[in-house]
C-alpha cells in the first residue's frame, strides 16, 4: 500500500495526496463516530398553507448550527425560483441536523413538505420516511381544511404527532380557543399542545427537545440486507440521475452494488451523501436514515421504486408505493415546432423531480407534436410549467385543462380493442361512438370546508350550485363550522376556491380528497367553424350543463376569431345538435360604390357578380385561425 501511494503521489502528488488523506479521514471517522439507530429522529412538518413551516425549518437550521442566526435569506429550504416568487413551498426538502441533548448527539432528520392541497403527493411520501410528525397550526386562524387533512395521514400512518401552536407572539393570537378547538375536532389534550413564535426563534428550542423524547427511534433492521425505498428524485448535469432514499434495513457503501426493484441491471453506488442541506459526502449510511444516493449518469430509478442490495433482489419481488391518482389533464406544445426536441429534454428532467405528473405524447393538427400531462390540480399545473420556463428556458403552450372521466363501452370489437370494458378517457377526443357507450363515469372528490357559521348559507348554496351532495356537518367551536360535500371535479378545479375566498371574504378554508369516479349524463360538445370540426376545441360537459357551455364558449369564439373574407358559422354541435350559434360577418365591399347614375340593370349585375363570387368562396374557402388567437381560445376556455 505504501509503495502504491508513493508511486501515485510522483504522478500528480497533490491531487493524490488529497484523495488519500479525505479516503482514510472518512473512515476513521466512519468508525469513530458509528451511528446509532436509537438517537435517529425522522420527522416532518406538516400544517395548512401559510402557518409557518418553512419559517420554523429555519429555527431548527439555527439551533442546530447550520445557519447563523439572523441570516439575510429567510426560507433556505425554499430552494425554488417559484417557491421564492410565489410565498410557498413545492418541494419537500430534507436536512438532516445534529443536535445535542443530554450529552448526547442525536441526528435529526427534518423533512420541511408543502402546505397547499395540489402538492399533498409530497407531503404522502415524505411521511413514508418519518416516524413523527410537528402539526403546526396558526394561533391567529385556527384550525383549516388542510389541517384535518395532514392529521388524518398523520394517523393512517400510526405517526407520533406534536400538536404546535405557532405565531402566539401576534396581537390577535388566542391560543386557549385554538387548543379547545384542536380537543374538540382531534381529541388532543390540551396539556400536550406546544406554543412557539417560529419568527421570533420562542419555544422552538422545547419543541426539539419534544421531537427527541416523543418521537421514537426507526424501527428498522441494521444486520438484515440493504433495502431502501425512493421518496424524491432529481437530475444532475454532470451525475446523473440522484436520488433521496429512506434507508429500512442493511447499510449501503460507496462503491456497493444494488439493483432496483424494476430494473435486473446490476449499478454501483457512486454517491452517497447526508443533505444539511447542502451535500456532505460520506462513505457509508446506515438504517434509518434518509440519504442522497447517486449510480451514475445511466442508474437511476424512480419515485416510490426500491433500491436493494444484489443478494436481496434476487431473492424476490418487492411492492413500491401506490400509483398517483391525476386530477387534472392538460395538453403542452412547444411555442415552436423547431423546440420539440428541447422541451422534451426539460418536461423529462422535470418530471423526474416531480414525480406527481404523467407524460404522454400528444399531437394537435393546430399546435403539432406535443404531450398530455396529469397534474394533481391547477396550481400544480401552473408551477409546471413556470419551472419549465424558469429553469430550462423552455416556452410551452398550455391548453385548457380537463379532468379525466371514464366510459363503460359495449360491443364485442370494442372489448377486443380496449382489453376491457372500463377505459380512462384524459382526451376528449378518445371518446368512442355514443352508441358504443353503455355509461359514463364522472370523478368525484370529498370537499372539507371550514367556514365561520355566518357563511354557511353562502357556501352551501354555491356548494349546491357546482351539482354538490352535503355530507353532515360538524361544530370546530361555537364561531367556526366544516362541512363537507361530495362534489364533481370538473366543478372544482376551475375557480370553486375562488368563489368560495370571494363569498366568504376570505375567511373559509378548502380541501379535497379523492372520492372515486360515479355515473353521470355526460355528453361531448364539438364546435364546428362553417361545417368543418376543430378538435382541440372538444369538451365533454355535464348535460345540465350543456346549454350554458355551448353558449359562454361560441360567444368567446366570436370575441376572439378575427372576421374573415367570408361568413364563419360557429356552432356547439351535440350528436348533430346545435345547441348554439355566432355568426361573424364577412368583409364586405361595396361593389356599387364607383356607379354614379344610370340604369339599375348595372347595379343588379354587380351585386349578382358578388354573391356568385362569394358563393364560390365559400365552397372552397378554409378558415384560417391564427394561431395566437387559436392559443388564447385554448387557454381561456
Amino acid at each position: 500500500m505504501v509503495r502504491l501511494v508513493k508511486h501515485l503521489f510522483a504522478v500528480n502528488p497533490t491531487k493524490i495526496y488529497y484523495r488519500y488523506v479525505i479516503r482514510r479521514q472518512s473512515s476513521s471517522d466512519a468508525s469513530k463516530k458509528e451511528i446509532d439507530v436509537r438517537r435517529i429522529r425522522n420527522f416532518s412538518i406538516v400544517a395548512h398553507v401559510d402557518h409557518g413551516k418553512s419559517t420554523l425549518a429555519d429555527r431548527l437550521l439555527e439551533i442546530t448550527g447550520v445557519i447563523k442566526p439572523g441570516a439575510e435569506r429567510a426560507q433556505v429550504l425554499d430552494q425554488l425560483q417559484v417557491e421564492r416568487e410565489r410565498g410557498i413551498t413545492v418541494k419537500a426538502v430534507t436536512a438532516s441536523l445534529n443536535y445535542t441533548y443530554n450529552n448526547e448527539t442525536y441526528l435529526l432528520n427534518l423533512i420541511d413538505t408543502p402546505g397547499h392541497v395540489d402538492f399533498a403527493n409530497e407531503v404522502v411520501r415524505s411521511v413514508t420516511a418519518c416516524q413523527g410528525v410537528i402539526m403546526l397550526v396558526d394561533a391567529n386562524e385556527g384550525i383549516q381544511a388542510q389541517t384535518v387533512a395532514v392529521h388524518n395521514l398523520a394517523k393512517r400512518n400510526n405517526l407520533v404527532i406534536i400538536p404546535t401552536l405557532n405565531k402566539v407572539d401576534l396581537p390577535r393570537a388566542n391560543p386557549d380557543k385554538v387548543k379547545k378547538q384542536l380537543k374538540q375536532v382531534f381529541n388532543i389534550d390540551e396539556n400536550s399542545v406546544l406554543s412557539i413564535s417560529a419568527k421570533k426563534g420562542w419555544g422552538v428550542p422545547e419543541l426539539l427537545q419534544s421531537v427527541i423524547e416523543r418521537i421514537p427511534p426507526p424501527a428498522v433492521e441494521s444486520e438484515g440486507h440493504f433495502r431502501a425505498h425512493i421518496i424524491d428524485t432529481w437530475h444532475d448535469k454532470y451525475r446523473g440521475v440522484l436520488c433521496l432514499a429512506y434507508i429500512h434495513s442493511g447499510r449501503v457503501q460507496v462503491g456497493q452494488a444494488v439493483k432496483w426493484s424494476s430494473d435486473s441491471k446490476v449499478n454501483t453506488v457512486r454517491h452517497l451523501a447526508l443533505l444539511r442541506p447542502d451535500e456532505e459526502a460520506i462513505e457509508e449510511a446506515v438504517a434509518g436514515q434518509v440519504v442522497m444516493v447517486g449510480c451514475g449518469p445511466k442508474g437511476g430509478g424512480g419515485v416510490g421504486e426500491q433500491l436493494l442490495s444484489k443478494e436481496l433482489a434476487e431473492s424476490g419481488a418487492v411492492t413500491g408505493m401506490p400509483p398517483v391518482k391525476h386530477m387534472v389533464y392538460a395538453g403542452i406544445f412547444p411555442a415552436d415546432q423547431s423546440q420539440h426536441a428541447m422541451v422534451s429534454d426539460a418536461i423529462r428532467k422535470l418530471a423526474l423531480n416531480d414525480s406527481a405528473v404523467s407524460v404522454s405524447p400528444d399531437s394537435s393538427p393546430a399546435l403539432g407534436q406535443g404531450w398530455r400531462i396529469g397534474f394533481l390540480g391547477l396550481l400544480h399545473l401552473e408551477v409546471f410549467t413556470q419551472r419549465l420556463l424558469q429553469e430550462h428556458k423552455a416556452e410551452a403552450i398550455l391548453t385548457a385543462p380537463s379532468v379525466p372521466y371514464k366510459v363503460k363501452i359495449k360491443g364485442a370489437k370494442l372489448l377486443k380493442q380496449y382489453r376491457t370494458d372500463v377505459i380512462l378517457i384524459t382526451n376528449p377526443l378518445q371518446l368512442p361512438d355514443p352508441n358504443n357507450i353503455e355509461e359514463y363515469y364522472e370523478p368525484f372528490v370529498l370537499g372539507t370546508i371550514i367556514t365561520p357559521v355566518e357563511f354557511i348559507g353562502a357556501v352551501t348554496t354555491l356548494c349546491i350550485d357546482r351539482r354538490g351532495a352535503p355530507l353532515p356537518s360538524s361544530a370546530v367551536d361555537d364561531q367556526m363550522t366544516m362541512l363537507q360535500f361530495v362534489l364533481p371535479l370538473a366543478e372544482v378545479v376551475v375557480d370553486f376556491h375562488d368563489t368560495l375566498k370571494s363569498i366568504t371574504s376570505g375567511f373559509a378554508s378548502f380541501d379535497y380528497q379523492d372520492n372515486g369516479f360515479h355515473p353521470s349524463p355526460l355528453v361531448r360538445m364539438d364546435i364546428l367553424l362553417n361545417g368543418s370540426l376543430v378538435d382541440e376545441l372538444s369538451t365533454i360537459v355535464h348535460a345540465s350543463r350543456l346549454e350554458y357551455n355551448a353558449r359562454r364558449l361560441t360567444e368567446k369564439l366570436k370575441a376572439m376569431i378575427p372576421r374573415q373574407m367570408v361568413q364563419v358559422a360557429i356552432q356547439a354541435v351535440v350528436g348533430g345538435k346545435v345547441y348554439a350559434r355566432e355568426t361573424i360577418k364577412a368583409y364586405r365591399k361595396d361593389v356599387t360604390a364607383k356607379l354614379y347614375g344610370g340604369d339599375v340593370t348595372r347595379r343588379k349585375k354587380l351585386l349578382k357578380q358578388q354573391a356568385e363570387g362569394k358563393k364560390k368562396m365559400r365552397s372552397v374557402a378554409n378558415i384560417k385561425i391564427p394561431r395566437d388567437t387559436f392559443i388564447d381560445v385554448l387557454k381561456k376556455q
